[in-house]
């Protein structure tokens, strides 16, 4: 097969596959996912997320 059918035989299965897991019902009764696991994200993600922001501003302006 050339490059461009195999392109397009991709589109349309992807095209598919997208179809058909939207024509699926709802998994949970109600049709509304389950509540929170019980457990809030707490200051460490945050400060995991801060800390990784600073480091990139100084990798980016360090560079210049």
């Amino acid at each position: 097969m050339k490059i461009q059918n195999k392109r397009l035989f991709a589109s349309i299965l992807f095209v598919l596959i997208s179809v058909l897991c939207v024509a699926q019902g709802p998994p949970y009764p109600g049709g509304g996912p389950p509540g929170p696991p019980g457990f809030p994200i707490d200051g460490g993600i945050l400060m995991g997320v801060g800390v990784a922001l600073f480091y990139g501003v100084k990798k980016i302006l360090g560079n210049k």
